[in-house]
């Protein structure tokens, strides 16, 4: 399937991306509350009050759609001020406030190559200066830093992935086509995806595991906004939309990504005390490759053009030339098909690489480095 990334423009989408997922869809416009009333007080995350009956039996009362409804509002006021709009050059994006020293974690897609950027707040007009901490296109995730701390700037809440459930009701926050302050609601529809975005478009090429994927509508300009529960955390950072290529790439609506809070803490974490990332936690082969196809001009496995000195693939005596078509227990066909399945290993791992040198077939161990 493609995927393509929710872009940060407000008025143009982007091209095909692939996900290792048997779905598609696209970008959907859809805007949310803005201005949330106080919320009144009720039961939480879809828990139902008891009363007694006659004979000391509880009985369990129906949660009512105000109750849910007051969740969603109460979720919305807490959450919302801390998710902003980024402009970067003449492309919008979202963020959200990491801390309260003015650090917003955002897409990498979102700020491209550019070093500074204004930043809006949500309920507000003014416009505050922003400067590039360090980009990780590799996560597809940035950091910027507000140059002047505006009073009473909110940090998010980011929750525990592993805690992340298919059927919890999640809203999305961000400025879809430059819609400031938009909401949209949906479910988790499944949890760790992995998903490769395309390089065109001013996609980053990034493959991303674990991802988290959403029936919340995410559109251009949600990229680097908020994907959050209803105990009003982060859970992920909306990042991509899918296309169905058999529609010609029109919308197949609800089937959104999001990079989870985890891998969010980790990468921003590192950005924020060392100004850039010093460990990734992603598997490396250590080679450069490309597509190679069969007599059938089909993918058929990933030819060698270089090979990193020192690295995996070299201690395990692959050499330029050679074609892999297995890692593991994974068939390669493509190097969007050898990078998914690095995602899926942590560097010092043991494994396998299969792969034909002069038509000859041959497995190695392997002792997977880092990115």
């Amino acid at each position: 399937m493609d995927v393509s990334r929710a872009r940060a423009l407000s008025r143009r989408l982007t091209g095909p991306l692939t996900a290792s997922v048997c779905c598609a869809a696209l970008l959907s416009g859809c805007e949310g509350p803005t201005a949330p009333e106080e919320a009144a007080s009720g039961t939480k995350d879809g828990a139902s009050a008891t009363q007694d009956v006659p004979g000391g039996r509880p009985a369990v009362a129906p949660r009512s759609a105000n109750d849910l409804q007051n969740d969603y509002l109460r979720v919305i006021r807490d959450v919302l001020p801390s998710v902003v709009q980024i402009q970067a050059g003449n492309e919008l994006g979202s963020g959200v406030v990491y801390d309260d020293k003015g650090h917003i974690v955002t897409n990498a897609h979102v700020v491209g190559n550019e070093k500074r950027f204004h930043v809006t707040t949500a309920g507000s007009e003014a416009t505050f200066t922003a400067t590039l901490v360090s980009s990780y296109p590799e996560q597809d995730l940035a950091v910027v830093k507000l140059d002047k701390v505006p009073h009473g700037l909110k940090a998010a809440s980011f929750g525990d992935s592993e805690k992340v459930e298919v059927g919890q009701i999640v809203l999305a926050m961000g400025s879809p086509l430059g819609l400031s302050s938009s909401v949209t609601q949906g479910i988790v529809s499944a949890t760790g995806r992995t998903v490769s975005e395309g390089q065109g478009g001013g996609g980053t090429g990034a493959t991303i595991a674990n991802m988290v994927q959403t029936s919340a509508a995410i559109n251009p300009g949600n990229s680097g906004g908020a994907l959050v529960n209803l105990d009003g955390q982060v859970i992920g950072i909306p990042t991509l939309a899918a296309t169905d290529p058999q529609l010609g790439g029109s919308a197949a609506p609800g089937i959104g990504f999001a990079i989870p809070a985890s891998m969010v803490k980790t990468i921003a974490g590192q950005i924020v005390k060392y100004g850039k990332v010093v460990d990734s936690g992603r598997a490396a082969l250590g080679i450069t490759g490309r597509t190679v196809v069969d007599s059938a001009y089909q993918p058929a496995g990933v030819a060698v053009a270089e090979v990193k000195a020192g690295g995996a693939a070299d201690r395990a005596g692959i050499r330029v030339g050679d074609i892999i078509t297995r890692l593991g227990g994974t068939g390669i066909t493509t190097i969007t098909s050898l990078s998914e399945a690095l995602a899926a290993d942590r560097p010092g791992q043991r494994t396998t690489v299969t792969f034909t040198r002069d038509g000859a077939r041959r497995t190695v161990a392997v002792t997977l480095g880092e990115q």
